[in-house]
């Protein structure tokens, strides 16, 4: 694993919110806004740039938690411009803070973990899990 980042440093990434991000379910469509499980997916995507940067050849990052503090919505068609900070560093652990936006209106805030482990690590621990029967 190689880190070249610190502690505050930044990412960003911007969505156009389209019908797939809606908060839509098997019973049905619920509102044509940004759905905060897909919201959360895009947030964990921005604090995955960092580990992109980080992981090796040899590595994944997987993710270890996410919270989602929801503050307002998002219309079909708004432009979402997410972004993560780095507020943890912990020899393979990255947490991030972030900020989700319209302009300046903020949409959503809260932290996401990731750790950085060896895919050989990764794929034992898959198949264990696949191995079992309960």
């Amino acid at each position: 694993m190689k880190n070249p980042f610190n502690i505050g440093d930044l990412k960003s990434y911007e969505i156009l919110v389209g019908e797939k991000d809606t908060a839509s379910f098997e019973s049905g469509s619920v509102h044509p806004v940004y759905a905060t499980f897909a919201l959360g997916r895009d947030a964990e995507w921005c604090c995955r740039l960092f580990v992109l940067e980080m992981k090796e050849a040899d590595e994944e990052g997987i993710g270890t938690f996410l919270s989602i503090e929801h503050q307002s919505p998002a219309l079909l068609g708004s432009q979402v411009r997410f972004e993560a900070k780095i507020i943890k560093l912990e020899k393979n652990e990255i947490v991030c803070s972030y900020e989700a936006k319209i302009g300046e209106r903020l949409i959503a805030k809260g932290e996401q973990g990731q750790k950085i482990l060896k895919k050989e690590k990764l794929e034992s621990l898959f198949n264990k899990l696949s191995e079992r029967k309960d």
